[in-house]
């Protein structure tokens, strides 16, 4: 197949790899066309997944347009906050009209709320769209570390499509229709991410986070199926998969940022080291907040960690509230 990898961070680069292995024709395009070409000479993306060297079918395009003609597949890769920008070049260019739009980013508009999806049906119109979501650091696929994720999809033959698309030996692909579901579990899990990081720069216990753990998917699966996911979605690979590894990994940048705000640190501080690696859960964190409020659902972990971001709560008053609040079954039934 053709296909086209549209941006220049580290998980897209692991993906173009992947696909690059599968005897796929990749292209990678990037807003940075100077960065582009860098990578290009040196078969290497340090600035985001360092020490990789990059298959020399690899090819790098700086013209959107070139990028997309001829494509069977587009991944589309920009961040959340950026995804509207890039659906907008997009809009402007000729493609396929049967080309497959998968997207990888995991996060939630700031201000309008919207998932990728949403976003990519205002600006693209009624197209073949795929999700492609799961327990899967960059710095693991690159290296061929055995990995599981999932592609969520509307239309079957779209999602059996990106699954042929994609597995191999080390990387497990599973489909579903579930695209509400995903979207919210990937999006969720950086928000729970980040108070599992607050907990480890205080210190917290192996208790705390399971506690944490535990409670946040129920927290995401009850936010989820009240915004139209399914409550089974939430307990696979786009759910407590990536949860698990978001939550615990020295690879996770949500919980890194979670863990030097545990340790006093201010936020702005801590993106201002960070640089252009992004931590999609400081601004979800502000979304799913704002959905949860509209969609009348509770969500007391998720409430804790946005008061701690743009509140200037105290993490450690944070943890005494949750404790603290009224005694409640561990599971209700309506």
């Amino acid at each position: 197949m053709n296909i086209s990898v549209l941006s220049d961070g580290g998980w897209c680069t692991a993906l173009a790899m992947v696909l690059c292995e599968n005897n796929h024709v990749v292209s990678l395009w990037g807003p940075f066309p100077d960065y582009l070409a860098e990578m290009a000479s040196t078969r290497r993306n340090d600035r985001f997944l360092k020490g990789v060297g990059l298959p020399a079918t690899l090819r790098f395009e700086p013209d959107l347009a070139l990028a997309c003609a001829g494509a069977d597949i587009v991944v589309l890769a920009a961040p959340s906050q950026y995804m509207r920008g890039l659906l907008g070049k997009l809009a402007a260019v000729p493609r396929p009209a049967n080309l497959i739009y998968v997207n990888v980013a995991k996060g939630i508009e700031t201000g309008s709320c919207k998932r990728m999806s949403e976003l990519v049906a205002e600006l693209l119109g009624d197209v073949r769209y795929a999700i492609l979501s799961g327990p899967s650091h960059a710095e693991e696929v690159a290296r061929r570390v055995p990995t599981a994720v999932m592609t969520a999809s509307r239309d079957p033959q779209a999602a059996t499509a990106v699954q042929q698309a994609f597995m191999n030996e080390y990387l497990r692909v599973y489909t579903s229709d579930d695209v509400v579901g995903a979207e919210l579990g990937g999006a969720l899990k950086n928000v729970l991410a980040l108070a599992a990081g607050i907990l480890d720069g205080m210190g917290m216990g192996d208790n705390t986070k399971a506690a944490l753990m535990t409670r946040g998917i129920v927290e995401m699966a009850r936010l989820g199926e009240s915004l139209g996911g399914r409550p089974e979605t939430f307990s696979g690979l786009s759910g407590i998969g990536d949860l698990i590894v978001t939550c615990t990994s020295k690879h996770s940048r949500n919980r890194h940022v979670g863990e030097e705000l545990g340790k006093g640190r201010k936020l702005v501080e801590i993106q201002q080291e960070m640089g252009m690696v992004v931590a999609e859960g400081v601004t979800t964190a502000s979304g799913a907040y704002q959905l949860a409020r509209r969609a009348g659902a509770t969500t007391p972990i998720i409430d804790e960690v946005y008061a701690s971001l743009y509140s200037d709560k105290d993490p450690r008053r944070a943890v005494r509230d949750l404790m603290m609040r009224d005694a409640k079954p561990e599971i209700h039934r309506a």
